[in-house]
């Protein structure tokens, strides 16, 4: 059972972003459906008729949908859940027919991309964990249990950069040499640079070494960094399961690779050979492996996958010291930071941050360093915001807020400018958010909410040019790029956590939701919620009820996985209804509005919202005192 309070104080002049909160909800609904209508088959499959010639794809059919079912966990339309199943069985289908899959898993391939590959699967299991259980336990069952090939518990190392459902796949490629195409090249380097001497000419490709038996031999076997992603699946199966074993796992590996960064000053290496011993097929450097500090993306994969890993690992065990997996390298590169104008950067990233800065290409901010060679560290960057503010999100550590104010110091951009861009990750905007969360930038969820609009129309008007058209190999990322659903805004004004990190994290959240009424997860039709403080101290929610004619049950959640305790809360209150004025008044007066406060000992609260009507919260948190799980309120209440 959870306690109730009832809203008391009226809704007079609903506020801005109330009103567009909604109106997001609704254009999202007739968008999701839109796409669905143009480019998808019966079954749920994708338009798509060709053939998948490299190990690469299966991330791409799935990210197409990957919030879709955490639109529904925000509120979205009752129908959108099966919607969202139906998508992933059908496109389940469509890759294992394209031989990508094996018993519905990807066969083998690095976790930079099965991290984007499996966001879809991670939010079905949270909007409706018994059905998602035994698929999502038997596919962690790849990893935990070593019967599979993917895991050596003596060196405690996952085997191979390339694993999944296919012990049979090895290496990174098929056939004599890596498929690198010019354009990768010029934009990333190669691997293995140090491999030919600096002034020697660069070889045909079929025969460089770099990029034949060398990487083979070299990358393409033993842990890589980029491997850490997999605690998400793990983590995933121990919210669904409660089982020790998927705990102990979490434990046991992700301690490994602490253990490894401790012995490396405090920074995490990206290669661990067979033998168990870093640098062991890599002459010794702690760079260098695949998907690492050195090739492709540096930080952009090994941070993200980093923080996954920490957060998975300290919430299974309750250690807060996986956290330091994190924080030195994090450090690190911001310790060679430069300040530039991003047009003068050597960054292998421009597509992404010329259009995030937009007009502030040209204006010097702080640049971060991604990679790290043997000429040292270089492609400086703008820092990715995901990293550090998912850390601060689960801490709420002095550290690791001082650490974002000093970032946000040694910027010369403003953060509070909200720019309209939808990136790959459907995140990007941390920065204008977190100056809304420190109270300088009070027009921030209108602001934000309007830039939503703005790219769900965008989108819609994309779906609208290539619909129809045939799609070859070489264009599959046309259906992420138009998938006109977007969740950063509602996910940070109505939970109050960043988007999930894409390359294979769970959700965050401060708070969540459930219809009191329809016993399900989300806001119910015509409430509006707002987070304008996450302070475990004071976390300040304001709920709003549209409708003026029908009352709605709002069940609040403390955490993402309901892994917070409520101690108490502070809420406004009207007792006064001479707001109303007498019979022959011509207008109403002010209401008169107090505060009451009662003290709570669990993870939720209902709040009964009558018509018109709305309510602030200040809720006071104990973070992380029980057990995460993906269990329900009503699930409690049913026991």
């Amino acid at each position: 059972m959870y306690p109730v309070i009832t809203a008391s104080v009226p809704l007079l002049e609903p506020p801005g972003w109330a009103i567009a909160e909604r109106e997001l909800f609704a254009l999202l609904d007739r968008a999701w459906r839109r796409f669905v209508r143009d480019f998808t088959g019966p079954d749920g499959r994708l338009a798509y008729d060709g053939e998948l010639t490299t190990r690469d794809g299966v991330d791409d059919f799935y990210e197409t949908f990957f919030n879709w079912p955490q639109l529904y966990l925000l509120g979205g339309a009752d129908d959108l859940l099966a919607e969202s199943e139906r998508h992933w069985e059908g496109v389940t289908r469509q890759l294992t027919e394209l031989g990508m899959l094996h018993d519905e898993y990807e066969r083998g391939y690095d976790w930079f991309h099965q991290g984007e590959s499996l966001l879809l699967l991670y939010f079905l299991c949270m909007a409706a964990p018994e059905r998602w259980r035994e698929r999502a336990l038997r596919f962690a069952e790849l990893y935990v249990d070593p019967a599979h090939g993917n895991y050596d518990p003596a060196h405690r190392i996952i085997r191979r950069p390339h694993n999944g459902s296919d012990p049979a796949r090895e290496g990174l490629f098929d056939g004599g040499s890596y498929p690198w195409l010019p354009r990768e090249a010029v934009t990333y380097g190669f691997p293995l640079e140090w491999l030919l001497p600096p002034d020697a000419e660069e070889p045909p490709r079929e025969r460089d070494p770099r990029l034949g038996e060398q990487m083979r031999r070299r990358t393409g076997t033993g842990d890589t960094a980029v491997n850490l992603a997999a605690s998400g699946l793990v983590f995933n199966a121990l919210l669904l399961s409660g089982d020790p074993r998927y705990r102990d796992w979490l434990a046991e590996y992700v301690g490994a690779w602490r253990d490894r960064a401790a012995a490396n000053d405090g920074i995490l290496p990206d290669n661990v050979a067979p033998d168990g011993t870093v640098g062991g097929l890599l002459e010794g450097r702690w760079y260098g492996g695949h998907y690492g500090w050195s090739w492709p993306h540096g930080w952009y994969s090994v941070g993200h996958a980093a923080v996954v890993a920490a957060l998975s690992a300290a919430l299974a065990t309750g250690d807060e010291s996986f956290t330091d997996l994190v924080r030195p390298a994090l450090d690190e590169i911001i310790s060679h930071g430069k300040v530039m104008a991003f047009t003068e950067a050597d960054s292998s990233l421009e597509s992404k941050w010329s259009v995030q800065l937009r007009e502030d290409v040209d204006t010097p901010t702080l640049h971060v360093p991604f990679r790290y060679d043997d000429r040292g560290w270089f492609d400086y960057n703008p820092m990715l915001m995901g990293v550090p503010a998912a850390l601060w999100h689960h801490t709420a550590a002095p550290e690791d807020r001082e650490r974002l104010e000093r970032l946000r110091a040694a910027g010369g951009h403003d953060w509070r400018t909200v720019r309209p861009f939808r990136s790959k990750e459907e995140a990007g905007h941390e920065e204008p958010w977190l100056a809304y969360l420190a109270g300088d930038n009070p027009d921030y969820p209108e602001r934000i909410l309007a830039a939503a609009q703005a790219q769900v129309r965008h989108r819609l008007t994309r779906m609208e040019r290539y619909r129809g058209r045939a799609v070859p190999e070489a264009d599959i990322h046309l259906w992420q790029q138009s998938n006109p659903v977007v969740t950063e805004a509602l996910v940070q004004l109505t939970w109050g956590g960043p988007q999930v990190v894409y390359n294979g994290g769970l959700q965050q959240a401060r708070v969540r939701y459930h219809d009191a009424d329809a016993r399900r997860p989300g806001l119910p039709p015509s409430v509006a919620a707002l987070v304008s403080g996450i302070d475990p101290e004071a976390t300040v929610v304001e709920l709003v009820n549209l409708d003026p004619e029908a009352p709605r049950s709002v069940i609040v959640q403390a955490g993402a996985f309901a892994e917070h305790h409520i101690r108490g809360v502070t809420y406004t209150v009207c007792d006064d209804p001479s707001w109303i004025g007498g019979l022959y008044d011509y207008g109403h007066r002010e209401p008169a509005v107090t505060t009451a406060s009662i003290d709570l000992d669990g993870p939720w609260l209902r709040v009964d919202l009558p018509r018109s009507s709305r309510i602030r919260l200040t809720l006071r948190l104990a973070l992380r005192a029980r057990t995460p799980s993906y269990a329900t309120p009503f699930d409690e209440r049913d026991a």
